[in-house]
C-alpha cells in the first residue's frame, strides 16, 4: 500500500504523528520518504533526536503552518499521500482566541485541500474530534466545518485520481491535555478533582488511532467520515484506577464541556452504516451511492435514530482493566 510512496504528514511532530511516524517506518520500510510539516522547529529538532538511525533515514521534517498556502504547496511536491493532523485543539484557548482558531482549523483546511488538488496528492485523511459531532465549543464547531471541507472536497476533484476522508475518534490514552496525565499530576497532591460523577469518555490508544488511519488509506472510498467502535469509561472509574487513596472532590464541568462524548448523532443515523469494526457516516445527496459502498464494503444501514454516545456504549471498561491499560499506555 505504502511501498515507494512518499507521505506528508501536517502537525507531524504531535503525539498522534510521532506514534505515525514510529508505525509507518517499522511497518513500511520500503517508503520513499515520510514529511513531517510542522510550524515548531524546537519540537522537529526534538523528533530528530528520538527518530535517529538507519531505519529513519527517509524522514524529512519541513517548517511550515497549513495557514501558508504557498508554504503547503512548497511542501507537496512529489508527496503522493497526505495526513492531515494539524489543529489547535486546546477548549479554553479556542473560546478565548476564536478567530486564530478559525485561521488554522478551517482555512487552513482548506489551503491543504486547494494545494492537494492542484498536486499529485491522490489520498488525503484528516483527523477529527468527537467534539465536532453536534458541537457546543468553538473548537468543536471548527472541526466540524473542517470535516465539511474534506467530504466535499471529493464534488470537487473532477477526473483527479484523489480522495479525501475523515477519521474521527474521541479520548486519546495519555494524549496531551487528557484527563489520565492531569490525574497522575494531581496523584501526588492527594486530590483528584472530579468535573461530574456521571461524566463518561471514549477511549482510544494511540496505536488504534493510527491503525485506523492506515485502514482507511487502503479501505476509504472518500467522502466517509470513519468512527471506531471503543470501549468507554467513567470519570470516576479513572480516578479509582490511577490514585483511589485520593480525595475525589466534585468541581463542576468547565465552559465548553460536555457530560458524555459523542460521535454520532441521531440526525446522522440516516446515512450512517456499521462496517464491523467501524462506522462510517457517508455524505448526504450528490452523487454518493450509500447502497452501492454498503454492496461494495460488506456494510450495512444502522437502524433510524441510532446515536454514538460514550454514556450509552454498550462496552465499558472496568477500574482493573483501566488500571491495566494505563500501565501499558501511558508514561
Amino acid at each position: 500500500m505504502l511501498s515507494n510512496k512518499s507521505i506528508l504528514i501536517t502537525g507531524g511532530t504531535g503525539s498522534f504523528g510521532k506514534a505515525f511516524v514510529k508505525t509507518v517506518l517499522e511497518r513500511y520500510p520500503s517508503i520513499k520518504r515520510l514529511v513531517v510539516f510542522s510550524r515548531d522547529e524546537l519540537k522537529q529538532y526534538e523528533m530528530a533526536q528520538q527518530f535517529s538511525g538507519e531505519q529513519y533515514q527517509g524522514l524529512r521534517y519541513f517548517i511550515g503552518d497549513i495557514r501558508d498556502e504557498a508554504r503547503i504547496r512548497r511542501a507537496l511536491e512529489g508527496i503522493d499521500i497526505v495526513i492531515h493532523a494539524a489543529a489547535l485543539k486546546q477548549v479554553p484557548a479556542a473560546e478565548y482566541n476564536p478567530f486564530e482558531c478559525i485561521k488554522t482549523n478551517v482555512l487552513g483546511a482548506q489551503n491543504l485541500i486547494e494545494a492537494c488538488l492542484d498536486s499529485k496528492v491522490t489520498r488525503v485523511v484528516a483527523l477529527s474530534t468527537d467534539k465536532a459531532a453536534a458541537p457546543i465549543n468553538l473548537y468543536g464547531a471548527t472541526k466540524l466545518c473542517s470535516d465539511k471541507l474534506f467530504v466535499a472536497a471529493n464534488n470537487i476533484r473532477g477526473s483527479r485520481d484523489i480522495s479525501f476522508s475523515v477519521v474521527r475518534y474521541g479520548n486519546v490514552m495519555g494524549s496531551r491535555g487528557s484527563v489520565i496525565p492531569f490525574f497522575q499530576d494531581k496523584k501526588a497532591s492527594g486530590v483528584l478533582p472530579i468535573t461530574d460523577p456521571a461524566m463518561t469518555r471514549f477511549n482510544i490508544s494511540l496505536q488504534e488511532g493510527v491503525d485506523m488511519v492506515l485502514w482507511s488509506l487502503e479501505n476509504a472510498w472518500g467522502g466517509e467520515v470513519l468512527v471506531p467502535k471503543i470501549p468507554s469509561y467513567r470519570i470516576t472509574d479513572v480516578a479509582q484506577a490511577i490514585a483511589p487513596e485520593c480525595e475525589h472532590p466534585i468541581v463542576g464541568i468547565r465552559p465548553g464541556e460536555k457530560i458524555h462524548e459523542e460521535m454520532i448523532t441521531s440526525s446522522d443515523s440516516l446515512n450512517t452504516v456499521d462496517l464491523g469494526k467501524y462506522y462510517a457516516i457517508l455524505p448526504a445527496g450528490g452523487n454518493f451511492s450509500i447502497q452501492n459502498y454498503c454492496d461494495k464494503m460488506g456494510a450495512k444501514l444502522v437502524e433510524p435514530g441510532f446515536c454514538y454516545n460514550s454514556g450509552t456504549n454498550e462496552d465499558f471498561l472496568t477500574v482493573d482493566e483501566l488500571r491495566a491499560l494505563i500501565q501499558v499506555h501511558v508514561a
